[in-house]
Order: structure tokens, then sequence, then C-alpha cells
């Protein structure tokens, strides 16, 4: 594995399309805190998840130019891997619709990426990170699935289970998405430690959702990270254990 340093900035960001992918559900009074935020330069893709509040109508008149996606499954990493399926650019980078993500990090990721990393990967617990919204039970969770995971995948993660996350198009070959609920996180965390992407931890804050109730739930999402965990280390895994000459070659800097 491979958390590493960054390197110098080898790229311009101006030289390539980044795609933003934003899953929602009943997000209307939160994304005039986010859309806004996010470059017109950038491809803007919102999957939406049966909002029942207007949410795609919002987004439309925030920004006429983003791509609305109307999710056929159900759960964050449905409609993740439907965004993810259809965007266009080089770069695709998981931004939640909340507010509690900060759209003007995305450069801080993508010059990640510029200087030679596969996946660039947000973390609260670095110095420069942090959140204003870690209860203590998400805390100590999110600690003890870090720990268990570097345990057993040989990784140096501080912060498994945080969704602010940029990398290459070309990783998605590497990474076949086979969950759909708030497990996501932790699943595209070790399928690119087993797949052996060159990954940069980046420094992220976290600030309160705006507006609304999130839909994590502790103890079930915690189990059922905790279940992909131990399915992902167990399970046969010789098509994502080694890194290919594909790989190597798709890499762009």
């Amino acid at each position: 594995m491979s958390v590493e340093t960054p390197a110098p900035v080898v790229g311009r960001s101006d030289d390539v399309e980044i795609s933003v992918v934003v899953p929602t559900l009943n997000e209307a009074e939160n994304l005039p805190h986010v859309l806004p935020r996010i470059p017109d330069e950038y491809e803007v893709i919102l999957v939406d998840g049966f909002s029942t509040d207007g949410t795609p109508s919002i987004a439309q008149a925030l920004r006429p130019d983003v791509r609305i996606l109307r999710q056929r499954g159900h759960g964050k990493g449905d409609a993740l891997a439907a965004g993810f399926q259809a965007a266009q650019g080089a770069i695709i980078v998981t931004l939640d619709a909340d507010g509690s993500a900060q759209p003007e990090e995305i450069p801080r990721f993508v010059s990640v990426l510029l200087a030679g990393a596969d996946f660039a990967k947000g973390s609260r617990c670095l110095e420069g990170g942090g959140s204003a919204d870690f209860s203590f039970a998400r805390r100590a969770g999110n600690r003890f699935f870090s720990i268990l995971v570097n345990v057993l995948f040989g990784s140096r993660y501080t912060d498994l289970c945080y969704g602010y996350n940029a990398f290459w198009k070309h990783c998605l070959r590497h990474i076949d998405i086979e969950c759909n609920g708030f497990e996501i996180e932790a699943f595209l965390h070790i399928r690119a430690i087993k797949a052996g992407l060159r990954i940069v931890e980046v420094p992220s804050f976290e600030a309160r959702r705006v507006s609304g109730v999130s839909k994590l739930n502790v103890v079930r999402d915690g189990f059922r990270v905790l279940w992909t965990i131990v399915h992902e280390r167990f399970a046969a895994s010789d098509r994502v254990n080694e890194m290919d000459d594909a790989l190597a070659s798709a890499r762009r800097y």
C-alpha cells in the first residue's frame, strides 16, 4: 500500500475535465449551500434517490448545466455507482449534498492526483482537517474500523469512513462496486488498497449538515461496514489483488 505523502504537482487542473458526483435524497434545502460553490467548469452529476421535496428542480434552478440522473436502485453506494458510470471527466470527485463537505477543497484533492496519485482520500483526522459533526459513537466506530482495516490490509488509513474522495476514472476498472449502502466508503477504500492504487490522504474539514437529518444509522450501517471489511478480507480476490499492466499504462499525470 501506499498511503503516501503528496509529490510536487506535475500537471494543471485546467488540462483535465473534472466530474463531481452528488448523491441526493431530499436535500432541497441544502443544495443552495453546495451547488453554487462548485466551480462552473466542473461537470456536476446529481443522482437523485426518489426525493419528494423537489430536489431535482432546485438543482436545475441553481445550476442549469447539472446532469440529473434518477436512481434506479436504493442507497448511497448504488447512487455513486450510477454517477461514476455517467461521469465524463478524467477525474471523479464524490461530494455529499448536505453541506458538510466543502467544495472549496476540491482543488486540494485534484492537485494530489496531478502529482501522481491514483486516489485522493479525504481525512478528518489529519492535521489541517477536522469535523464539527463527529459524535462519540461515530468517532469511536470510525477509529475501530480504520485500525481493523490497517491491520487486515496493511494500510495506514486515518479515516476509513469519510466520503470525500477524488480519483482518476481509470481506477474504476479495478474497483467494481458491489454494495449499495453507507458502507460504500469503506468498500472503495479497501478495494483501492487491494488494487494496488497509489493513495494519498488529504486533510478535509467536515461541517454539520445544513438542514435535515442524516440517513446514516450508526448501528445498522456500522454492521454493514464490519461485514464489508470481513468479506473483503476473506473473499477470493485474485481479480483485484494485483495491479495489472493496464493500470500502469492508463495512469495520467
